[in-house]
């Protein structure tokens, strides 16, 4: 069975959260969600939010998801993915989380997924992943005057390599599909997308 991690921090972009971990289980992929950012060492106590026995995170909106763990506790080496919700400022505590970046980038060099979405994707490039890459984001979240060789693109979802970036939460669901594709194939992405009765793109005028 693949596995994949999804990091969350305070503040994290629900629709991209959820959609992501919702798809990708109902893909029979098992997903761990990791609760990182700067509170997330496991010496301190968890958030004032979190009820007794749980690990909460509170989204942009006031959305809280439990989290199955802390970022200390997984090796990323177990995890054939790792996928970053945006969303501000959860996006910016997952900069900041120098043990997240340092999973992410040996992750990489193992040759393992990553993918970011929203804001998310500027995490990558603080890692040195985007150097040399096509990707996207949410506008103004990736520079291609800071970050080497990036090419920067307006689709909905960009694959390079093992590499998948995406826009924002309207495009959380192609985003999460095309996760599903990478990791168990098409097959499985079309009976997915088949359930969610999405609806097909008009017909032209003749």
């Amino acid at each position: 069975m693949a596995r994949v991690l999804v990091p969350l921090a305070e503040g994290f972009e629900e629709i991209e959260a959820v959609t992501v971990i919702d798809l990708l289980r109902r893909a029979g992929i098992d997903v761990c969600i990791a609760r990182a950012g700067p509170d997330s060492d496991s010496s301190r106590p968890g958030p004032s939010r979190s009820l007794p026995g749980a690990e909460l995170v509170v989204g942009s909106h006031g959305i809280a998801v439990q989290a199955d763990a802390r970022i200390a506790e997984v090796d990323e080496a177990d995890f054939e993915m790792i996928v970053l919700p945006g969303g501000m400022p959860g996006a910016a505590h997952l900069k900041n989380d120098a043990r997240l970046v340092e999973m992410l980038r040996r992750a990489s060099a193992r040759g393992g997924y990553v993918a970011a979405i929203c804001a998310a994707p500027s995490v990558l490039a603080h890692a040195g992943i985007l150097d040399g890459r096509a990707a996207t984001s949410f506008p103004g979240f990736l520079d291609a005057q800071s970050t080497p060789g990036l090419q920067l693109s307006m689709a909905p979802v960009v694959i390079d390599g093992r590499i998948i970036t995406s826009r924002g939460p309207g495009t959380a669901i192609d985003f999460a599909l095309t996760l599903i594709e990478m990791l168990v194939g098409g097959r499985v992405r079309g009976e997915i997308e088949s359930r969610l009765q999405r609806p097909q793109p008009a017909a032209l005028p003749a």
